[in-house]
Parts: structure tokens; sequence; C-alpha cells
């Protein structure tokens, strides 16, 4: 399937959302997906924190992605990404959610909802 994905496409979106736990313990599908993500050799595209990487202040993964796209604010583990980019995705943040988490919204250009970081 690797090679597959290599040949096929330009770029591969880690998008293993809310799987954490599941990555850390091996557990599949989750195991399966960051065995083939360790393997392909074109750009990784990141949504929020990388797939076997831990959100908190532990170590990062041992994926590179080139792109993370951190959803509604950088977490933690942002600043342990060393790839090309880094975007930020959430425009609308509820007030709540600021206050309760300490979130400063950043400015975004017109009615875009992602910024470069």
């Amino acid at each position: 399937q690797v090679q597959l994905i290599n040949d096929a496409y330009n770029a591969v979106v880690d998008a293993v959302l809310g799987a954490e736990a599941e990555v850390a313990e091996g557990t599949e599908p989750c195991a399966a997906i960051l065995a083939t993500l360790r393997h392909v050799r074109i750009p990784i595209v990141s949504l929020d924190v990388p797939s076997g990487w831990v959100a908190g202040a532990g170590g990062s993964g041992d994926i590179s992605p080139d792109v993370l796209v951190s959803l509604a604010a950088p977490k933690e583990v942002a600043r342990r990404f060393q790839g090309r980019r880094h975007f930020l995705a959430g425009r609308f943040v509820p007030e709540e959610l600021q206050r309760k988490f300490g979130i400063s919204p950043r400015e975004y250009p017109g009615s875009d909802c992602v910024v470069a970081l």
C-alpha cells in the first residue's frame, strides 16, 4: 500500500483525530495507519496533532509531517513541529471556549478561515 500511495498521490492527509490513545496502544486500525504514515515518501499534512504524537508536553512521534493544520488553537505539541508550513484553522471559536482555554483569537484576512502561522 505504501508504494501505491507514493506513486498515486502528491500528499497524504493525516486526520486520525481523537485517536491518540489507540495509536499509543498500537490497536487497530490506528496502528496500521501509523505504520503506513511512517513509510510514505510524499508530504504529510497533519490535522491538529500528528498521529502518534502525544498532545501534551510529551515527545513527538516518529512521523514528520510537512504541514500542520492546528484546529482552533495550536496545541502544546506544535512547539515540536519542524515541518515546512503551519496553519491555524478555526476562525469561529466560541467566546466561552476562548475564555476557558485562554485562546487569543488570531487575525484572519477578509473572510478566510485559515491563516498561516
